[in-house]
């Protein structure tokens, strides 16, 4: 978090995030992404590579998925999102199943 306050404080017109998420507490996550999100409205252009998929896609304009390091899909996050084979591979439910 440190690292991505002092990479922020020199208004870079793009940052490199490599798993910013790592070993954070969920609502740790929650805020991070929400800054990322902020940052980006704010025309930072963000380049992130986490594995976390669904907070990623959520905020991604554009996303790519990789398999053994080849990029097997690509688009919209909010598309890629609703994917059933990525929701089955990478976030491990299908579309329309609801939790509870």
């Amino acid at each position: 978090m440190l690292a991505i306050g002092r990479a922020v404080m020199a208004r870079p017109k793009l940052i490199m995030l490599d798993e910013p998420s790592l070993g954070l507490s969920p609502l740790l996550v929650k805020a991070i992404f929400g800054f990322l999100s902020t940052l980006n409205e704010q025309k930072t252009t963000i380049l992130l590579v986490e594995q976390n998929v669904n907070q990623a896609l959520k905020i991604a304009h554009q996303a790519y998925v990789l398999k053994n390091g080849k990029i097997v899909m690509c688009g919209k996050g909010c598309d890629l999102l609703l994917d059933e084979e990525v929701r089955k591979a990478y976030i491990g439910e299908r579309v329309g199943r609801r939790k509870g």
